[in-house]
C-alpha cells in the first residue's frame, strides 16, 4: 500500500510508521515535525488546503495515496485549553477524512480513544470487561471530540457506501522504556482505575493499524485496542471486586485479563497483542 500517515512523529506514530514500513508498505509521514530524509511532508492539518495538497501528492512525494492513517492530534486532556483542543482536533480530523474522500481514498484508519468508554470512571462502567456495545460516555473535551469524530466518520460512510473508516480506540500507549514505572503502583488498586488498568504497547498499536488497513470490510466500525493483560499484579477478578463491587460481570474473569475488552478486534481484525509489560526483559 501507499499510505499517508498523519502524526508519524508522535509516540504511537513512530512505531506505526516503522511497523508499516517493515511490512513492506510505502509510508509518507504528514506531521508538523519530522526528518526530510524519511519521506516526510510538513503539514498543518488545520489548513484544509495543505491536507488536500499533501494527499494529492506534492513535489517529491507522488500521490494520491490509496490509504490514510490519521493519528495526529493534541494527545490528551490538559495539553491545551479546552477550546484550543476542540478546534485543533475536530477540524484536523474533518480535514483529513473529507480530503481523503475527495481525492478518492476509500481506506481510512484513525485513532479514536479509550476515553470514550467513560474514563476516568468516576461513574462505574455498566459491566466488565467493557466493550464497544454501549454508547460513548465522554467525560472531557478531549473525549467529546473523539465521540463526535466517531459520529462524523459513521455519517461519511453512510454517504459513501464504498468507504471504510475504522476507529481504533487505543488504550494508554506505552513504549518498552515506560514499563520501568509499572512496579511503582502495584500496591494501590486505585492508582490506575482511571482507565481500568489498561495499556497498549506501541508496537502492538502498529499491528492493529496494519490489520485494520488490510481488512476488506466496508463501512464504519470501532475497535478497542489494548494489551491482553492489565498493568497490575493483582488478578482482574480481585481488581473488579475491590474497586467496582457493584458492577456486573457477565462471565468470570481469568488471571490478569484486560478489562478493556478486545474480543471485537480479535474476531474482526485478527488482532492479537504480542507485547506484555510483565514479560519485558528486566521486569520478569
Amino acid at each position: 500500500m501507499r499510505i499517508a500517515l498523519t502524526g508519524g512523529s508522535g509516540k504511537l506514530g513512530r512505531h506505526v510508521l516503522k511497523y508499516l514500513r517493515d511490512a513492506g508498505h510505502s509510508v509518507t509521514n504528514l506531521d508538523r515535525v519530522g526528518s526530510r530524509g524519511e519521506d516526510f511532508i510538513p503539514v498543518d492539518l488545520s489548513d484544509y488546503g495543505q491536507v488536500v495538497d499533501a494527499l494529492m501528492g506534492t513535489d517529491g512525494h507522488d500521490g494520491p495515496y490509496d490509504s490514510v492513517v490519521h493519528l495526529a492530534a493534541i494527545p490528551a486532556p490538559g495539553f491545551a485549553t479546552n477550546a484550543a483542543l476542540f478546534a485543533n482536533n475536530m477540524v484536523s480530523t474533518f480535514n483529513v477524512l473529507n480530503a481523503a474522500i475527495k481525492v478518492g481514498i476509500r481506506n481510512i484508519v484513525y485513532a479514536s480513544s479509550e476515553t470514550v468508554l467513560g474514563l476516568p470512571f468516576e461513574i462505574a462502567p455498566p459491566y466488565l470487561p467493557v466493550d464497544e456495545r454501549y454508547p460513548a460516555r465522554p467525560e472531557s473535551t478531549y473525549s467529546l471530540v473523539k465521540t463526535l469524530e466517531e459520529h462524523m466518520a459513521g455519517q461519511f460512510t453512510r454517504w459513501h457506501p464504498d468507504l471504510k473508516i475504522f476507529a481504533l480506540r487505543f488504550s494508554n500507549v506505552q513504549e518498552p522504556q515506560d514499563y520501568a514505572e509499572f512496579p511503582t503502583w502495584q500496591g494501590d488498586p486505585e492508582a490506575r482505575k482511571w482507565n481500568l488498568w489498561g495499556y497498549i504497547d506501541a508496537r502492538d498499536g502498529g499491528q492493529a493499524v496494519l490489520r485494520a488497513l488490510q481488512s476488506d470490510r466496508m463501512g464504519f466500525d470501532t475497535f478497542i485496542i489494548a494489551a491482553a493483560d492489565t498493568v497490575m499484579d493483582i488478578p482482574s477478578a480481585e481488581l473488579a471486586a475491590t474497586v467496582f463491587p457493584e458492577v456486573e460481570l457477565p462471565r468470570p474473569l481469568e488471571g490478569y485479563e484486560t478489562l478493556l475488552g478486545i474480543d471485537h478486534a480479535r474476531e474482526v481484525l485478527g488482532f492479537e497483542p504480542e507485547h506484555y509489560w510483565r514479560t519485558e526483559p528486566g521486569l520478569s
